[in-house]
């Protein structure tokens, strides 16, 4: 018998594909978004009465910039990208990757606080190629979190 879609979208697993991109509150696009962790330091401590009760081990949050890559197709008249990375500013900007529902509401979302561009890089030119053209961009992220909506 099949299952009810309420029951569906409560508990299976929300695919992939259906995410937006939002940069300091304006929706930008991306075929794809990669390296988002949130990563904690385990210290193990040894005592002097470890042989018996055993080491102490404890884990730690300690804040980095850690590399997320963007990647989009190249659109001409489109340099929103470059002007990030060339920001004189220089700024980090907020960022929000939502995984949404079938609606396209978003239902979980990662919020970077800080999101500094540095490096874009050109997409690949072959001439024995007939891909689309993807340039990518390279932001420094801190300050991320997980809201479930």
């Amino acid at each position: 018998m099949a299952e009810a879609k309420d029951f569906q979208s409560a508990n299976y697993p929300l695919p992939v594909y259906n995410y937006r991109v939002t940069v300091g509150g304006t929706s930008m696009s991306f075929s794809q978004v990669s390296g988002i962790t949130l990563e904690y330091t385990a210290v193990t401590y040894k005592h002097g009465l470890s042989y018996t009760e055993g080491q102490l081990i404890r884990k730690f949050f300690f804040e980095e910039y850690i590399p997320v890559t963007l990647k989009k197709g190249t659109v001409k008249g489109a340099n929103d990208l470059y002007e990030w990375v060339t920001d004189t500013e220089n700024e980090p900007r907020t960022l929000d990757v939502s995984l949404c529902d079938e609606e396209g509401v978003p239902a979980v979302t990662w919020r970077i606080a800080k999101a500094l561009a540095v490096k874009v890089d050109a997409p690949d030119f072959d001439p024995n190629s007939n891909d689309v053209s993807i340039e990518s961009l390279e932001l420094l992220a801190s300050g991320i979190s997980v809201i479930h909506h």
